[in-house]
C-alpha cells in the first residue's frame, strides 16, 4: 500500500518551506550598510554578484578606456614637467590628422570614433540585468528629450564659459599647454568629423564616468562623496596631458557634473552639455586662433600629438 495523500501533501509543504527558507536566507546575505544607516538589498541570486567580482569588472572598464586614458596622460604630463622647456611653451594636439591621404585619413578617423563608444556599449551590456533596462538605469533614455536639451545647453554655458576663463588663466600662468583642437586639413569631411569627435567624447566620458561608474560604485557601497569625487578625479587624471589647468577644470566639471546626476539621476543632459562644449571648441578652434593668437596659437618649439581620452 503507498502513503496516504494527505501524507504526501505534508511533504510536499514542508519541501516547500524548505526552499523558501533557503531563498530567504540567501537574500539576507546580500544586504549592505552604506552611511549611518543599513540598507538591505534583496536581489534575486541569479545576480547577485560579489564584490570582488564588481571591482575587477570596474578595473577591467577602465582598462580598456578612460582609465587607460588616465594613465598615459600621466606620463605625458611627467614628460612635458621634465622637458627644459616651460609648460607654457609646450603644445599638445588633439583630432590631428591619421594618414597624409585624405581618403585613408576620413577611414581611420572613422575607426577610431568607432572603437572609442564600443567601451561605452559594454558599460549598457554589464548593467543590462535581469530584464532592467540600462539606459533608463543610466538617466541616457528619450523619456524627456526636450527638456534634457534645455538642461545640456544651460550647463554647457555654465561649464564652458568659466572653462575658457580657466584655460586662458593658466596659459598665462604657464601651467597648460596650447591645446591645437583641430589642426585636421580642411576637407569636406573635416566639420562633420570634429562634430562626430564631440559627441563621441559627450557620450563615452559621461557614460562611463558618471552612469557607469557612480551604479557599479554604489553597488559596492560605496557613499555619495567618495563616488562623487573619484569620479571627478578620473576625469580631471586623464585631462592631465594638457597640464595643471585643465586638470583642475575638468576635476570641477566633474563634480558639478556628478552632483547632478546624484540630484536627478539623468546622463543625457550630461552628454549634450559636453558635446556643445566640444563642437565649438573644435569648430571654433580656427576663429579662436584668429582672435586670440597669444591663448591659442602653437608655441615652439616643442609639441607632442595626443588623442582626444
Amino acid at each position: 500500500m503507498g502513503k496516504p495523500l494527505h501524507s504526501g501533501n505534508r511533504e510536499v509543504e514542508s519541501l516547500r518551506g524548505f526552499a523558501r527558507n533557503v531563498r530567504v536566507r540567501g537574500a539576507r546575505r546580500t544586504a549592505t550598510t552604506s552611511g549611518r544607516g543599513s540598507r538591505v538589498s534583496i536581489d534575486p541570486p541569479a545576480i547577485v554578484q560579489s564584490r570582488r567580482r564588481i571591482g575587477i569588472e570596474i578595473l577591467l572598464v577602465l582598462g580598456l578606456s578612460l582609465g587607460a586614458s588616465a594613465v598615459y596622460s600621466v606620463v605625458s604630463i611627467t614628460n612635458k614637467l621634465t622637458r627644459s622647456e616651460a609648460l607654457g611653451q609646450q603644445s599638445t594636439t588633439i583630432n590631428g590628422a591619421l594618414s597624409d591621404r585624405p581618403a585613408f585619413d576620413l577611414i581611420y578617423q572613422l575607426l577610431a570614433l568607432f572603437f572609442d563608444l564600443v567601451p561605452v556599449l559594454l558599460c549598457v551590456f554589464l548593467l543590462w540585468q535581469g530584464g532592467r533596462r540600462p539606459l533608463g538605469r543610466l538617466g541616457l533614455d528619450l523619456r524627456r528629450p526636450f527638456p534634457d536639451l534645455g538642461t545640456g545647453l544651460v550647463l554647457a554655458v555654465a561649464i564652458g564659459a568659466p572653462g575658457i576663463g580657466l584655460y586662458a588663466l593658466g596659459r598665462a600662468l604657464g601651467i597648460t599647454v596650447a591645446v591645437v583642437a583641430s589642426p585636421l586639413d580642411a576637407y569636406w569631411w573635416t566639420v562633420p568629423v570634429l562634430v562626430l569627435s564631440a559627441i563621441r567624447a559627450g557620450v563615452q566620458e559621461e557614460v562611463i564616468v558618471i552612469g557607469y561608474l557612480f551604479a557599479r560604485l554604489g553597488d559596492l557601497g560605496w557613499g555619495r562623496w567618495r563616488i562623487l569625487f573619484a569620479s571627478a578625479l578620473l576625469r580631471g587624471s586623464y585631462h592631465l596631458y594638457q597640464g595643471i589647468g585643465p586638470f583642475i577644470g575638468n576635476v570641477i566639471m566633474g563634480v558639478v557634473f556628478g552632483l547632478f546626476y546624484q540630484r536627478f539621476g539623468r546622463t543625457l543632459p550630461l552628454v549634450i552639455a559636453h558635446s556643445i562644449i566640444d563642437i565649438v571648441s573644435f569648430v571654433g578652434y580656427p576663429l579662436a586662433v584668429a582672435l586670440w593668437p597669444e591663448l591659442f596659437a602653437t608655441p615652439t618649439p616643442t609639441a607632442s600629438v595626443t588623442s582626444t581620452p
